[in-house]
């Protein structure tokens, strides 16, 4: 196996960038590294937003199992893998996240980490070096296969307890408690729901008390605050004031099942038609009838979904009195005919399977 290229911190360098390297194994849930890697960008910028150019900031690296930076990738997954700083290169790592891995069994998951144990020993050296560990769901196998944390607790799904014990009983577990944030190297959450804590817990470490504040007010759910926010916008934010566009679209939204006019339209949106059709062009990149369109089928399709109504009943409550009409323009936009549609997205269950209440 080649040297591992985990970079070790240095005690004299106090660098404002903090890197997190992220080794993917083959066995890796990428999905839970890529939403860390997000809630990470957040984090940034939060703290420039606060700070401005000299805040902080958060910086990763994906590696293969050996320690070897990944290529950059193309398409969507190229924002991952390209460098996200500059200084990236010679910044040394300060933490490393190993995510939970597929394994559908406690055996299975016994033999993932066997397989790996060079990478359990890297993370030992990088534990040795001050760096931070955090691991996800069973990725506490492979951080507690470095046998650096005796004593110390781990954050494990209910189902996983009774195995991870038996595998190392001088470890403990944070029982009842979505992640383990004691003070020391690790720090571990229960399950890839549980990423948004893992990445508050490292903001707060990395880029201090006040950041980490800010983080979890963004990345925590809050549903009282939702509730308050729209309650204070609906009673003391200013309305922004509307647009032709916003009318435009509004009024066709409520008159979905009248015939189509553009003149109708135009004055709802209090200009003229000219206007209009630029309006919808220039920033939807099609015309009022073909946004209207849209928003007559995608009706179509919920009532398709959840309806006994018939096809012609359907067409006329989404404005077309001609039912051919209807099923043409449904077909454009959906890819299939309307019945097609029903048969492949109902949600209801078959008639004959409906319960009958007898009086």
């Amino acid at each position: 196996m080649p040297p591992s290229t985990f970079s070790l911190p240095s005690a004299a360098s106090k660098l404002p960038v903090f890197r997190v390297d992220i080794p993917l194994l083959p066995e890796s849930a990428v999905g839970s590294a890529l939403q860390f890697i997000d809630l990470l960008r957040a984090a940034n910028l939060l703290a420039s937003q606060r700070q401005g150019a000299q805040a902080p900031r958060l910086a990763w690296r994906l590696l293969d199992a050996e320690g070897r930076a990944l290529a950059p990738l193309p398409g969507p997954l190229a924002a991952y893998t390209a460098p996200d700083d500059q200084a990236m290169g010679t910044t040394p790592a300060h933490a490393v996240l190993i995510p939970s891995f597929h394994a559908p069994d406690i055996p299975a998951i016994r033999a993932v980490a066997a397989r790996h144990r060079a990478l359990s020993r890297q993370l030992g050296i990088a534990l040795d070096a001050g760096q931070r560990l955090l691991t996800v769901g069973n990725g506490a196998w492979l951080a507690a296969h470095s046998g650096r944390l005796n004593g110390r607790q781990a954050c494990l799904p209910w189902f996983y307890m009774a195995g991870f014990e038996r595998d190392f009983p001088d470890i403990g577990h944070s029982q009842g408690l979505d992640i383990s944030d004691e003070e020391g190297p690790w720090i571990s959450c229960a399950l890839p729901c549980n990423v948004n804590l893992l990445a508050i817990a490292l903001a707060r470490h990395a880029l201090g008390s006040e950041l980490g504040t800010a983080c979890e007010t963004v990345m925590t759910p809050d549903h009282q605050r939702a509730r308050a926010a729209l309650q204070a916008k609906a009673q003391h934010f200013p309305v922004t004031r509307d647009s032709a566009l916003a009318r435009a679209i509004a009024w066709m939204e409520a008159h979905l099942d009248q015939p189509y006019s553009l003149a109708r339209l135009a004055e709802a949106a209090s200009v003229s038609t000219r206007t209009l059709l630029r309006h919808f062009q220039q920033e939807l990149s099609q015309s009022p009838l073909d946004y209207l369109h849209g928003l007559r089928c995608a009706r179509a399709r919920v009532m398709l979904e959840v309806t006994l109504e018939s096809v012609p009943s359907i067409a006329v409550a989404c404005g077309y009195a001609d039912p051919a009409a209807f099923r043409r323009i449904f077909a454009r936009y959906a890819g299939m005919a309307p019945a097609e549609y029903r048969k492949r997205h109902a949600l209801r269950a078959p008639r004959r399977r409906w319960r009958v209440e007898v009086k």
